[in-house]
Formats: structure tokens, C-alpha cells, sequence
């Protein structure tokens, strides 16, 4: 038992020898003089990748995102963590209307920019922001959408 418990305690100093070795070479290589990452302004447009349909989709979304932050006068980021409601900001930076109508707005022209870059086939447009307009919110944000709500009920 003793030698067992030696050799755990040797693991356990080696591990943390490595990883104060690690943070040491981080720190001579200069990683404090880093600048601060960047926050990018959602309101100008960002590059990205296009094609396929999981990639089309978080274009959209990540697009639409951007449309809201703008409209809200925030980043992306504080939006997605105000959403969350995790991410110790309040999630009533904004009323529920002006949420909903910043996130509709965002997605729409997401939609509409998916279309001019030929990533969503024009027919499927009109369905797309019938759903957009219609689903309750919190379905659009938790993402629980099937292709049955994107083309409506049949026979309704």
C-alpha cells in the first residue's frame, strides 16, 4: 500500500513539475505581450466558409447572430452568453420583444445573404422566413426545428 501511495505522489509531482514547466515556457516565449483577442464588429460583414449543408447553416446562424448583435448594439459573443443565461450576464440586457425582433431581423437577412451567395436555393427561401416569422423564439434559439416546421403542416 505504501509503495503504491509513493508512486501516486510521484505521478502527481511529475504532472505538476510538466505543467509549471509548460506555463513557464508560455511565459518566456512572450505569451503575456500577446495583444488581447479581437472582438469582431457584428455589424460588418465576416468571411466565411460556404458550401454543404452543416456549413450553410452555421453561416446562417452565425450570420443571423450578427444581425441581432447589431441591432442591440452589442457583440455576438455577449449575445450568445445573454441567451444562455450561463454566462453570468443578466439576461435582460433587453425586453423580450426587442429580442425577438432583433434575432427575427438577423436571421431573415442571414437568409436573404445565403441566397445572394447561392448557398440556399431561391425556392426554399419563402419557407425558410415563413418559419423564421412564425416559430415561437425560443424553438429558433434552442435550435428544435424539423423539416416539417420549415414547410408547414400538411393538410393545414
Amino acid at each position: 500500500m505504501k509503495g503504491r501511495l509513493t508512486f501516486a505522489l510521484a505521478i502527481l509531482i511529475v504532472l505538476l513539475a510538466s505543467g509549471l514547466a509548460l506555463v513557464a515556457a508560455e511565459l518566456v516565449s512572450g505569451a503575456l505581450n500577446e495583444p488581447a483577442p479581437k472582438i469582431a464588429n457584428p455589424c460588418e460583414p465576416r468571411p466565411g466558409r460556404t458550401g454543404g449543408i452543416d456549413t450553410t447553416i452555421q453561416r446562417v446562424v452565425l450570420d443571423g447572430l450578427d444581425g441581432a448583435a447589431c441591432r442591440l448594439h452589442t457583440t455576438r459573443e455577449e449575445l450568445v452568453l445573454s441567451l444562455g443565461g450561463g454566462g453570468g450576464l443578466s439576461p435582460h440586457h433587453w425586453t423580450e420583444q426587442q429580442l425577438d425582433a432583433a434575432l427575427r431581423a438577423g436571421l431573415l437577412q442571414s437568409v436573404d445573404m445565403a441566397e445572394q451567395r447561392g448557398d440556399i436555393p431561391g425556392f426554399l427561401v419563402p419557407a425558410i422566413h415563413s418559419a423564421i416569422k412564425k416559430i415561437p423564439i425560443e424553438q429558433l434559439i434552442r435550435g428544435g426545428l424539423s423539416l416539417q416546421d420549415l414547410l408547414g403542416r400538411i393538410g393545414q
